[in-house]
Order: structure tokens, then C-alpha cells, then sequence
């Protein structure tokens, strides 16, 4: 091998006349040759970097460490609890009400703040991940050779230009250039996503835009070496890494609001808007009118509008999503920051890996072609559970001896092992080899029977040039034989017979394109193919020669799909979701799993296209948004493609579901508007910048979520619904008796009362509230619908007046039979009370559908809203004969005749709303939205 022998310290200048740093933002070494690049890095490719020069380069560029995220604390969680509009206008009312000596109104706003403020702290503290994930893909040491002997050292010391020395089990300690390979294989899972080891080369690669994975040569930080050995020169260290350039992207990336946040920003300033025009008009009117002085006036619009703010809408709203979050966990789908239960709701597009969310990421054997034969191998993964099928008859294994030779050589022709303890399975080394040994097991072969038979005394490791892997054994005889396993084509130009009826017989023409055809036969159908062969050595012959190569016949496996992923994404299609599936697969695979799953044609039935990664490379913002406008699937694509495929999904407005398990995922995730990483395989770092974590890789769970979602999103505007009609009632009342010239017949703590007491059980329980057969069936709600639309407006306006006219209705006759001065007033007031609260809490079953009436089989579907009622039922009797709630409520216990008109009032709502939807539903005019 040439060396490159230029290791001076304090050399700067490569033979091209660049230093070794500036060489290192080259981002083409795949391409160059071996002493192409020890002549950039002025490296030596034996005895590696002399100490003094690795010191020298360790100062220019720094240390190989990529920077820490930072960590998302307690106090920055219990902060973010408050930077709602509606929290601020509610401490901007705790502030009014000291200042205007409401003590007690004071105190019981800020328990509703605290409580709302506490629920979100503990959910979202116990749900975040305080490690840094990028930190935990660095390794801690590195094996390199300096001054011609190998070192352990800290892997924060490497610089362009080290020799490193890699080898099994260890991860690889930065981004290198492969010189040297024996039987090296890298798992490469973290940045492609593609969980199979790449089996390495040190020969150039002359794509110069070969993705990731098809860079043969390379080594990558982060990493794991799973088989062999080799060594390499460091090309790139630190933020100069593939690991540390998604790094950059991360932060890059600017986290984005949830629909509901954005929504609830626009209620807020909504609220602020009204309550200061209310608090404006009352005391203006009043003040005109000569009810009473002004000041007394600015008290009672200042009460008046505190009470407009709907106090339990930010708990409620909290606790419906932290509730939502429990009932996730339960189905496997943790999440990491509340308002991302809602989002999930919304969501328009999937964007989707295959391997282990649509797939279960076990290799398994489908079928095997022998003696121009086809077998069919069921049972799936690594378990030993299976049968050999010929058409619809099964058959023995033993009665094939071709068959049972091409086990055989999958078993022996190999070097993973698969360790069983219990229930638990782990495989060790390629599962493309494990599937080969499960399969052998499955026909009644022993392994280490074979073993002893067949000993093994020499291999030639597979290579990008013959494509194969080729295993020497001894057999009893004391004759040498090679097994051979590879590449379809490879194996086939380079056989002269196959094997027929378990004997060796010449390979025509016709035969020779047999086997071509079966070929492609197994791979259209999505399946990995390998070919078997087997070549008795004579005297004199050296490992993998051609000559004498019998081919014995192919091997078809796959990934299998989950059973659950096609029905899972079918309900997608009807909920009007899309699934975008982003793989590493080549096209023809990809193509083929995207058919069998559904993902090849949207939610109308349109087909949809399968993009290359090489059709992405420097498409500006408006040919990204034409390439997914009508894709399905994207293959060989790059963690950058990942990034702004999502951009040009959401410029075009959709919201964005991304699932993701590596490094190379994680900006991606961040940027979608709902990131989910997968909790089995997925690392920390895409775990750390998700906002939910599927906990069994599984792509129905995803849909699970998805349909939680929008239950939760129902449930809000549920109890937006009850929450605005209830407060809007109480406010018309107020502004109603002082228009009309009548006593005020609320009390400042009544309403109070009515807004912690009355409306917080029941929005609660309505935020529990089951969901509806057809959820699943209609197409997601556009995210640039206000939270109250128009058509919502008007529902809770009209319905708030009837709650106030009912209300006053009731006042009026109390201030008939008692009248308005005294304890007639006091009486007056206690029935107005009580009618408008038991109105209200009535109401809640109105607000259980805008449509739907409440006297279905449904109606004790809710056991939460019984028990709401029974409670709010139980509070507004000890409100009026408990003698300190009198005191402090200011009433008095209601006669039987008052009762009578209290029940009665109470009643007409649920009435007249039962009566407007029969109409409605007569009409066509209802739908089955909620």
C-alpha cells in the first residue's frame, strides 16, 4: 500500500493547497481513492498522524464533540404555564378584585390559576426527557494509531487526518473514510433509518451524490460496528460530522405553536375585547340611567366583567388535554407536551418510515426456489413456528434434497446467531443471516449438528466486487467444500450447472433465463432475494474461483408488514389523512410496499408518485411544494429532504405528523407540527425532539392517537360551548335588569359561584365525554378554523340569552311575590340564583351535541356528567341552606312554591334546544358533527 508520509507539525498546505481542516468541508471522499485522501489530509496511512501535528490540528479546529442542547428546566416548564392570554387576563382580574377589597373573589381566581397552572407543570415535568440526546450519540473513547502505535484516547481528541482502528461492538467515533475492511458491517439505523448493517469497502464509490447509505466507504459518528474489522481516516470531526450538521439543523428549526395555542392566543384577545367594551357599555348606562352613582357603577362593571372571563376554561382545558394524555399512555402513545394531544386532531399528513412502524422489522424467509420449484415458508420474525407450503399442499422437507442442501448452506454460509431467553429474542448480526437460520430451523435443522458435519476452515468476507460471501468446509471425507450465498446476478454469471433433484446437472440457455425471470419475479414482489450455491474444491484450487459453481437456487425474505398497518392506514384515508411514507428503500421496493399497505393513492382513490432522493437535490421552495403535492412515497431520501419535505407540506397548509427513530430524523420532527418518535428503536435524540413517543413502534397506535385527538378536540368545544353560553347568561342578565331599571339580580360572589362551581364540574365532565361512532369518517378540521366559528357564535348567543331570559323571567315573578326591597329583594335574588344555576348545569346536556338530541341510549353514556350534575345539584342546595354560605351568598332557603318555579324555569332550556334540534334534524340541516 503507497503511504502518504508528510505528517510535520505545523503542516498546513495539502498537495491540492488546501490545509487538512479546509479539506475536511469536502463533502465527496466517497468518490476519491485511498491515497487521493491521506495526500489531503497530509496523513500517513500505516503509522497515522505524529502526536505533535494531531495537537496542532486539535487547537485550529477544536474538539470532536458536538454542543449540548439545553435542557428545557423545571421553572422554564412552570413559566410556560402562564404565557396564556386568558391566564394573564385572569391575573390581570385578581389584581382588580384586591384592589377593589373582593378578597374572596381575589383568592378563589388565583386557586383556579394555581390549579390549572399545576396540572400542566407535573403532566408536562414528569413527561419531558432531562438528558441531552445529541450528547449520548458521541463515544467516549476511540482506538487510533499515532506515531506508528495504536492509543486509547479520548474520543473529544480526534482530528482529520487520525487513523482510528474500528471493530466490533464499539461505536464509530467520528466521520471517516474506510481504508481498510474485513467482514465490516456498520449499522447505520441512526442516520438513514434503515436497520440492516451495510457491509463496507475501502474502493471509491463514483456517484458524487450517492445518499448516506449508499456511501460503502464511509464511516459515520454515532454508528455501530456489528461485524469485522477495519480502520479509517477521520475526515470530518464535531459540528462537521453528519451527526453534527443535523445538529445545526435542530436548532435551526424554530418549534411551532399547536393549533390549539394559536386558537386559544385569538380567544384570549377576543375576551379582553369583549370584557372591556362590556365593562364600558354597564357603566356608561348605568351611570346615564341614574341607577346609581358612577364609582358604584365602575365597581359593578369591573365585577361584571371578571365574571365574563370564563375562569375554568384554562383548567379545563388542561385537564381535558392531561386527561387525554392518560388515556394515550394507555394505548401506548406518551406524550411530551399537552397542546400536542389536540394537535393530533388536526392532523392532515403522516409522514412515515417503513422499518418497524409499517413493518415489524424481522427479516423472515418467504419463499425459497429449488429445483425450479417454489416453496412458501409461513410464520413470521425470529420464532421458530412455521410450515414449507408447495401450492396449497405442505411438504416434508426431508423429501426435497435440494431443499434441504439449500438450508443448509443458509445456515452454515453465515455469522449471526440468535440468543432465546424466555420470551425475549435477541439477534446477533445481520438479520438478513438470522431469517436464514430461523428458516433452517423451521425445516428440522440443527445448527451445530451442520456445524460438526460441515466444519468450517476459511470464509472470504463479502465484497461490493464478487457481491458474495463464500465459507470453506471440511466434510467427512476429507474433501473441501465452498458455500456461497449473494447477489442473484453475480452467482448466476458465474455457474455452469444448478442443481436438479439434489444432482448437479449443466446450465442451458433456457435454465439461465429461468432463473433471471424468478428473480425478477421475487423482487417485484417486494422481497429481498439472495442466491445459494455451493463448489467443490479439487487440489490446487484457491477460495472463490469461478470455475465449478453450482447454483442451487434463491431465497426471497422480507420485512413483514404489520397486520395492523394497512387497516390502520385505510382508517387514515377514510379520516381523510394522507400517509407519506419516507424510506430508504430503492424505488422497486418502496413501489411494491407502498401498493400492498394503500399509500400508493390518496383518500379520493387518485395514485399518488414515488419520488427518488436524487429528484430533490436543489429544488427551490415552489418545486418542493410540486414534488409533494401528489407523492406518496419518497425513497433514498436524506435527513435534509426529511426537513423540508415537511416545510412543503405545511406551506402548503397542511399539519404535519412525523414519525422517526434516528439522528436523522430529529429535525424533522421538530419541524413537524407533531413529531413522534418511535420508543422501541428510536434514539434519544429523536425522542428529545418529539412531542410524543409511540412506545411500540407501531403505526395503528399512531392512528389511535390520532383519533384521541379529535375526541379531545370535540370535548373542548364541548365545554367551550357550556362554558361561553353559561358565562354570556349571566352577563345578559346583569346588563338586561339594569337596561330594564330592576335591581341587580346577581350578587358579584354569586356569579362567582356560578363560575367556579356550576360551570367547572360539568365542562370537566364534558371533557370526558365518549366518542362518536363516525369520528374516524370525516376529514380533519382545517386548523385556520377559529375555535368558535361563526355557526358556534350563534348557538352560544342564543342560547345564552335563553338561559338569561329564563333566569329573569324567574326574578321578575320573585320580585312580583316578594318585592324589590329587604328580604324580598334577598329572595328575589336567591331565585334568580338558583334558576340560573340549575339552567346551567341542565345545560351541560345541550352542550353534549350541537345536534344529537340528549334523550338517546347515549344519555347515561357520561357517568361523569351525572355525577357532575349530582354534585352542582348538592353545592346549589348547601349554597342556600348551609348558614355560612348564606352569609357569604347572600341567601335565603327557596319555599316549595319556589322551588316549583325554580324547577320549572330551570327545565325550559333543555326543552326549547330539544325542540330547535328536532327541527333542525326534520330539516337536513343536522349533521353528526359534535
Amino acid at each position: 500500500m503507497q503511504k502518504h508520509t508528510d505528517t510535520a507539525s505545523g503542516s498546513t498546505e495539502s498537495e491540492n493547497g488546501a490545509s487538512p481542516e479546509a479539506a475536511t468541508k469536502f463533502d465527496a471522499w466517497h468518490t476519491l481513492s485511498v491515497d487521493d485522501i491521506s495526500g489531503r489530509l497530509k496523513t500517513d496511512q500505516e503509522d497515522g498522524l505524529a502526536s505533535a501535528e494531531a495537537a496542532e490540528r486539535l487547537k485550529r479546529v477544536g474538539p470532536n464533540s458536538i454542543a449540548q442542547a439545553a435542557e428545557r428546566s423545571a421553572f422554564s416548564i412552570l413559566i410556560s404555564q402562564f404565557k396564556s392570554l386568558i391566564v394573564g387576563l385572569l391575573l390581570v382580574a385578581t389584581v382588580i378584585a384586591f384592589a377593589m377589597n373582593e378578597q374572596i373573589e381575589g383568592a378563589a381566581i388565583l386557586v383556579v390559576i394555581f390549579i390549572n397552572a399545576m396540572i400542566g407543570f407535573f403532566t408536562e415535568w414528569r413527561a419531558e426527557q432531562a438528558l441531552t440526546a445529541l450528547q449520548r450519540q458521541t463515544v467516549p473513547v476511540a482506538h487510533v494509531v499515532r506515531d506508528g502505535h495504536e492509543h486509547e484516547i479520548p474520543a473529544q481528541d480526534l482530528v482529520p487526518g487520525d487513523l482510528v482502528v474500528l471493530s466490533a461492538g464499539t461505536r464509530v467515533p467520528a466521520d471517516g473514510r474506510i481504508l481498510e475492511a474485513v467482514r465490516l458491517q456498520i449499522e447505520e439505523a441512526v442516520l438513514t433509518g434503515e436497520s440492516v448493517p451495510v457491509t463496507k469497502t475501502s474502493e471509491p464509490i463514483a456517484e458524487d451524490d450517492a445518499a448516506l447509505g449508499d456511501r460503502l466507504n464511509m464511516a459515520f459518528l454515532g454508528t455501530t460496528i456489528t461485524d469485522g474489522r477495519g480502520r479509517m481516516l477521520v475526515t470530518s470531526t464535531g459540528s462537521q460530522t453528519e451527526v453534527g450538521k443535523i445538529g445545526t439543523l435542530i436548532n435551526e428549526v424554530v418549534a411551532r405553536t399547536s393549533p390549539l395555542e394559536q386558537q386559544l392566543a385569538q380567544l384570549g384577545r377576543l375576551i379582553i375585547g369583549v370584557v372591556l367594551v362590556l365593562c364600558v357599555v354597564i357603566v356608561l348606562a348605568g351611570w346615564i340611567r341614574g341607577t346609581t352613582d358612577f364609582w358604584h357603577m365602575m365597581e359593578i362593571g369591573i365585577s361584571l366583567a371578571i365574571a365574563a372571563v370564563p375562569e375554568g376554561l384554562p383548567a379545563a382545558t388542561t385537564m381535558t388535554l392531561a386527561l387525554g394524555m392518560q388515556r394515550m399512555a394507555r394505548t401506548r402513545a406518551l406524550i411530551r407536551r399537552l397542546p400536542a394531544v389536540e394537535t393530533l386532531g388536526s392532523v392532515t399528513v403522516i409522514c412515515t418510515d417503513k422499518t418497524g412502524t409499517l413493518t415489524r422489522n424481522e427479516m423472515t424467509v418467504r419463499t425459497i426456489v429449488v429445483d425450479q420449484r417454489h416453496y412458501q415458508v409461513s410464520g413470521t420474525g425470529y420464532e421458530v413456528e412455521g410450515t414449507f407450503q408447495e401450492g396449497d399442499q405442505t411438504v416434508e422437507v426431508s423429501a426435497s434434497e435440494s431443499l434441504v442442501r439449500a438450508l443448509q448452506i443458509g445456515m452454515l454460509c453465515n455469522d449471526a446467531a440468535i440468543e432465546r431467553e424466555g420470551d425475549e429474542t435477541t439477534v446477533l448480526g445481520d438479520p438478513t443471516e438470522a431469517a436464514l437460520v430461523v428458516v433452517g430451523e423451521k425445516g428440522g435443522l440443527d445448527r451445530d449438528v451442520l456445524a460438526d458435519q460441515f466444519p468450517r476452515i476459511g470464509e472470504i468476507p463479502f465484497n461490493s466486487d464478487n457481491k458474495r460471501m463464500v465459507t470453506v468446509h471440511q466434510t467427512s471425507d476429507g474433501q473441501q467444500i465452498e458455500f456461497i450465498k449473494g447477489s442473484p446476478g453475480s452467482l448466476l454469471a458465474d455457474s455452469q450447472h444448478h442443481l436438479r433433484d439434489g444432482q448437479a446437472v449443466p446450465l442451458t440457455s433456457e435454465d439461465r433465463k429461468y432463473w433471471e425471470e424468478q428473480n425478477e419475479v421475487l423482487a417485484g414482489a417486494a422481497l429481498r432475494v439472495l442466491a445459494l450455491g455451493r463448489r467443490e474444491r479439487a487440489e490446487g484450487d484457491e477460495e472463490g474461483e469461478s470455475g465449478n459453481l453450482v447454483f442451487i437456487g434463491l431465497v426471497g425474505m422480507s420485512d413483514p408488514l404489520r397486520e395492523e398497518a394497512k387497516s390502520a392506514i385505510e382508517v387514515c384515508r377514510t379520516a381523510g389523512i394522507r400517509t407519506v411514507m419516507m424510506t430508504g428503500d430503492q424505488q422497486a421496493t418502496a413501489g411494491e410496499i407502498a401498493r400492498q399497505l394503500g399509500i400508493d393513492r390518496d383518500h379520493d382513490g387518485r395514485p399518488l408518485r414515488l419520488v427518488h432522493g436524487k429528484e430533490l437535490v436543489d429544488l427551490d421552495d415552489q418545486r418542493w411544494e410540486q414534488a409533494v403535492a401528489d407523492a406518496g412515497v419518497f425513497a433514498r431520501v436524506s435527513p435534509e429532504h426529511k426537513l423540508r419535505i415537511v416545510a412543503a407540506l405545511q406551506r402548503q397548509g397542511h399539519v404535519v405528523a412525523m414519525t422517526g427513530d434516528g439522528v436523522n430524523d430529529a429535525p424533522a420532527l421538530k419541524e413537524a407540527d407533531i413529531g413522534i418518535a418511535m420508543g422501541i428503536k428510536g434514539t434519544e435524540v429523536a425522542k428529545e425532539n418529539s412531542d410524543m413517543v409511540i412506545t411500540d413502534d407501531n403505526f395503528a397506535s399512531i392512528v389511535g392517537a390520532i383519533e384521541q385527538g379529535r375526541i379531545i378536540y370535540g370535548n373542548i368545544i364541548r365545554f367551550i360551548h357550556y362554558l361561553f353560553s353559561c358565562n354570556l347568561s349571566e352577563v345578559i342578565t346583569v346588563f338586561a335588569a339594569l337596561m330594564i331599571g330592576w335591581p341587580l339580580p346577581l350578587a358579584a360572589l354569586q356569579i362567582l359561584w356560578l363560575n367556579l362551581i356550576t360551570d367547572i364540574f360539568p365542562a370537566f365532565a364534558l371533557a370526558l365525554e365518549p366518542s362518536t361512532p363516525n369520528i374516524m369518517k370525516r376529514r380533519p378540521r382545517d386548523p385556520d378554523t377559529p375555535i368558535l366559528p361563526p355557526r358556534l357564535i350563534f348557538l352560544i348567543t342564543w342560547e345564552g340569552l335563553l338561559l338569561a331570559a329564563v333566569t329573569l323571567l324567574a326574578f321578575a315573578v320573585g320580585l312580583n311575590w316578594h318585592g324589590s326591597e329587604g328580604d324580598g329583594l334577598k329572595r328575589a335574588t336567591t331565585i334568580a340564583f338558583m334558576t340560573l344555576a340549575l339552567s346551567q348545569v341542565f345545560h351541560a346536556f345541550n352542550a353534549r351535541s350541537r345536534n344529537g338530541s340528549a334523550f338517546t341510549r347515549h344519555l347515561f353514556a357520561n357517568a361523569w356528567l351525572w355525577g357532575a350534575v349530582i354534585i352542582c345539584v348538592l353545592l346549589q342546595l348547601a349554597a342556600v341552606h348551609i348558614p355560612l354560605l348564606q352569609r357569604v351568598l347572600n341567601t335565603v332557603p327557596p319555599t316549595s312554591s319556589e322551588w316549583a318555579l325554580i324547577v320549572t324555569c330551570s327545565l325550559i332550556p333543555v326543552a326549547v334546544v330539544e325542540i330547535v334540534k328536532l327541527v333542525q334534524r326534520m330539516a337536513g340541516k343536522g349533521s353528526d358533527q359534535d
